[in-house]
């Protein structure tokens, strides 16, 4: 068992009751139950994986019933008799898997009135949506990927019409600290490889969600105004050298198989990739925290720099 299955292994169960005359408490009860990404189980309660944090959030929850005068319990479960671990995990992932259906159905969706409001409003809103379904993903669906790319190539399209266009000063981007998601995947990590490399040799990094951006930072594969992400049909990778200009013929070639292990788009045919991402998954898995997750695929893009088989 990993380390990350044992941080997460069984169930939390929150079982509550509130007095009746308690409508508008019932119903502030219930939306951060949906936020916090729980499912019912039938009328016993509301479960949610087993963790530090989701038992933190029961706990608080509980605390907040109890001060409304009513009764509130959170229960550790191993195991439920009638429901096993697949199908357990498999309401979490329907419930997901609506969620993110309802945002592909809206970023599918033209939308109306001025292009600045189009822009900034609905596409703020979507991506701040997308994030909350993120952090209650428990188990990774694969429309996760999906919507994040209908969202890159939304603000890929909203950046074309704005017209920015203008060339960057390297210069600006020395001695900087570089912001990017939490559990960084193969293009983060191949892009903070590049932006070290090649950018900026004193480049610090760090992490962040979406609002809370640092204002000096540089943000790079984030859905935010600044910074350098998704562009096109181009990820992060190719977007960064591409504005600071590396004609590094095995940058190139590393680009290329970054495209098709981020994008699965197969542009390329370059499968080097897809064994980068599947490490840095197996890390992930294994509970790594993001610095270290950072680091090693870093030294992964070097050695892959390095190698001869290209």
């Amino acid at each position: 068992m990993t380390v990350r299955d044992k941080r997460q292994a069984g169930w939390l169960l929150l079982t509550f009751t509130l007095p009746t005359k308690r409508a508008s408490q019932r119903v502030e009860i219930w939306r951060k139950l949906r936020r916090y990404g729980t499912v019912p189980l039938g009328n016993s309660g509301y479960l949610l994986p087993s963790n530090a944090s989701n038992e933190e959030r029961f706990q608080w929850l509980a605390s907040s019933i109890r001060k409304y005068g009513g009764d509130a319990s959170v229960v550790r479960v191993e195991s439920i008799d009638n429901l096993s671990t697949v199908q357990l995990k498999g309401r979490f992932s329907e419930a997901r898997v609506r969620e993110y259906q309802e945002l592909i159905q809206e970023l599918q969706t033209p939308s109306r009135g001025p292009v600045e409001q189009r822009s900034i409003a609905r596409v703020g809103r979507l991506r701040n949506r997308f994030q909350e379904i993120v952090d209650v993903d428990f188990f990774e669906s694969p429309l996760q990927e999906r919507v994040r790319e209908l969202l890159e190539r939304t603000s890929s399209s909203r950046t074309a019409k704005a017209g920015v266009t203008a060339k960057i000063n390297p210069k600006d981007y020395k001695n900087r600290t570089w912001v990017t998601r939490p559990r960084p995947g193969v293009d983060r990590c191949a892009s903070a490889w590049l932006i070290r490399r090649f950018i900026d040799p004193k480049a610090r990094f760090t992490f962040a969600h979406e609002d809370q951006v640092p204002p000096q930072g540089v943000p790079f594969d984030m859905f935010h105004e600044r910074g350098f992400g998704h562009r096109g049909t181009d990820c992060t990778f190719e977007t960064l050298e591409k504005e600071f200009r590396i004609r590094d013929p095995r940058v190139a070639v590393i680009g290329q198989m970054i495209h098709d292990a981020d994008l699965l788009d197969d542009r390329f045919g370059r499968k080097e990739g897809y064994g980068v991402d599947e490490i840095l998954k197996g890390w992930a898995r294994q509970g790594f925290p993001d610095e270290k997750l950072l680091e090693r695929g870093m030294e992964l893009m070097e050695g892959l720099y390095h190698s001869p088989a290209k």
